[in-house]
């Protein structure tokens, strides 16, 4: 449900003041809107696994290592010097591998 975080709260004075009637008639069209989507038109839009992509290319710019950055012999994973939890026979281990 989306919410109006912009809009003006109710004070609990106004909230006693709804009466049971008209919670009851909000619910009941909230109910009676709903929205007929076409399946077919909805899953235009999807990547199907295993699609051809053959012909896309993709532009990514890798860095390397910094100097305040070390490479997990656990995961493989390149985290900051702050995630170091120590050694392991010569080779850094981060946090996450070491608990």
């Amino acid at each position: 449900m989306a919410t109006d975080y912009d809009a003006p709260r109710k004070t609990d004075d106004e909230l006693n003041e709804d009466s049971l009637e008209e919670l009851k008639a909000r619910r009941t069209d909230k109910s009676s809107s709903t929205v007929d989507e076409d399946e077919t038109e909805a899953a235009e839009g999807f990547e199907l696994p295993g699609a051809d992509l053959s012909n896309e290319e993709l532009s990514v710019r890798v860095l390397p290592r910094q100097a305040d950055e070390f490479t997990c012999s656990s995961c493989f994973l390149v985290h900051h010097r702050s995630q170091l939890a120590g050694e392991r026979n010569g080779s850094f281990v981060c946090k996450e591998c070491a608990a």
